[in-house]
């Protein structure tokens, strides 16, 4: 009788190997489930990025038809001198055009003519704010919570490239549009060893 209860027993029971099987297919449905959602974290952020591009992109066609030309300046205010923060940052130059700390001069500057506020701090105003070309949402924005010396930042949470270096000197291979270069590295801060520059550059969402 004893015997016979204890096959029962071990019949209704999971065996080592079998809670293995089991933990192991957790596993792997857990890893794909979070693999697939982080695809489609990036892909949405890259479609933002792209969204994004066009319309600053419109912005500075605007800005370019009231002034004459593109936002070219500083990023420090009351900073006068040249050659300009636009037009020093090299965007085919590694590692400075792919290493989005190198941007945010180029982009806090960006972020005060566009939006027109000319303190760069979107929490005050001043009698020195200008016309306003583009209405940034508060998550385009560093830092966060809003404050002094705010820049443009991506869906990555990295600063965008602005670069005037080619619209001040044609020609000059170290840029690319003759008005202005505007990107994101999509959340890289460096090409992957064994790469060249250029094919990291294949990577970004950029408007040339």
């Amino acid at each position: 009788m004893c015997s016979k209860r204890l096959s029962n027993g071990l019949r209704g029971a999971f065996t080592l190997i079998e809670l293995i099987v089991v933990i192991t297919v957790i596993v792997i449905l857990t890893g794909l489930v979070l693999s697939t959602a982080g695809y489609a974290r990036k892909k949405g952020a890259r479609a933002r990025a792209e969204t994004e591009i066009a319309a600053m992109s419109a912005a500075c066609e605007s800005y370019k038809a009231d002034n004459g030309v593109y936002p070219r300046g500083n990023g420090d205010l009351g900073n006068t001198s040249q050659p300009y923060d636009t037009d020093k940052l090299e965007t085919n130059t590694d590692p400075q055009g792919g290493n989005p700390a190198n941007f945010i001069n180029s982009t806090r500057y960006l972020y005060r003519q566009l939006s027109g506020d000319s303190d760069g701090d979107p929490t005050t105003s001043s009698t020195g704010d200008t016309k306003s070309y583009f209405a940034f949402k508060p998550n385009m924005l560093n830092p966060s919570p809003p404050g002094p010396n705010t820049y443009i930042k991506d869906p990555f949470g990295y600063a965008y490239g602005y670069s005037t270096l080619e619209n001040a000197n044609p020609g000059d291979s170290r840029g690319n549009n003759p008005t202005f270069d505007l990107w994101s590295t999509c959340g890289e801060n460096q090409k992957k060893a064994g790469e060249t520059f250029q094919q990291y550059q294949q990577r970004w969402i950029k408007n040339w």
